[in-house]
């Protein structure tokens, strides 16, 4: 099923089971405890982020290349980090460059996402794929300045700003990605290919992230995680690329679409 979050005609957010371009079945019940189609058909209007979860795990340096351009060694373990609920931002709608705690290095990441439909706590990786509700594509902006340089040895700060997190455009479940161990993945930059790999060559499995990340502690339902990304960032380029106000990234997965986010400043409050 290919799930998506947007509005009906009276302005409510509803999960819609995209049936064609454009269109889909309304959904009833709720997405993490149970939910099923229903004969409505309704307009994707505007899509939004396919859930709004209650925790968002990212994963540091989990692919070989990526890991070896960033100058690092290979990790024994996975590398975590927590991303700020409001870091979450819809499809379409602007990443914003910080400049009440201003950022000049904003850089581009684009990622698989697995989402978690029930409460997990120290599977194991066999039993860790019955947790999964779907996967979708995400964008974990990261600026690097405070992630490096003024973050005091911690990725939070430099992960957590607002609009840092795309998710979209559509949540797949993993009947209809019965391979997501080898899936390819794509980002452009204002339509210049910046990053092109597969999952494959993931050094943590989305099974071992599930288990190591419930190790002695409890994810709830529809937790987020972010497995990391390919080569091609703007730090790792020479010179750097970061992102600027009026560029276009877009992260694209095989079998669950195009992610596409503008870039601004951000506003003043």
């Amino acid at each position: 099923m290919q799930i998506v979050r947007t509005y009906d005609d009276s302005g409510c957010i509803v999960h819609l089971s995209e049936e064609k371009k454009g269109t889909g079945m309304l959904m009833e019940g709720d997405l993490l405890s149970g939910s099923r189609k229903v004969s409505r058909e309704l307009p994707i209007r505007r899509r939004l982020a396919p859930i709004v979860p209650p925790v968002i795990i990212g994963i540091a340096q989990n692919y070989r290349a990526h890991a070896l351009e960033m100058k690092g060694k290979l990790p024994e373990r996975p590398v975590f980090f927590l991303k700020m609920p409001h870091s979450l931002q819809d499809p379409e709608e602007p990443i914003r460059l910080p400049r009440g705690l201003r950022s000049d290095k904003v850089d581009f990441e684009a990622e698989l996402a697995v989402v978690l439909n029930r409460p997990c706590r120290n599977l194991s990786p066999e039993e860790a794929g019955d947790s999964i509700l779907g996967y979708t594509a995400a964008n974990d902006v990261s600026a690097r300045d405070w992630q490096k340089e003024w973050g005091g040895g911690q990725f939070c700060r430099g992960k957590g700003f607002d609009t840092f997190c795309p998710l979209g455009p559509r949540l797949v479940t993993p009947d209809e990605l019965p391979n997501a161990a080898d899936l390819r993945i794509r980002g452009w930059l204002n339509g210049e290919l910046m990053q092109d790999a597969r999952t494959s060559d993931l050094i943590f499995s989305v099974p071992e992230l599930i288990a190591f990340l419930s190790g002695s502690t409890t994810l709830p339902a529809g937790t987020v995680i972010l497995t990391g990304t390919p080569a091609g960032v703007g730090a790792a380029r020479q010179p750097p690329r970061y992102l600027q106000p009026g560029d276009v990234y877009e992260v694209e997965i095989e079998g669950i679409g195009r992610l596409r986010n503008p870039v601004l400043p951000e506003e003043s409050c």
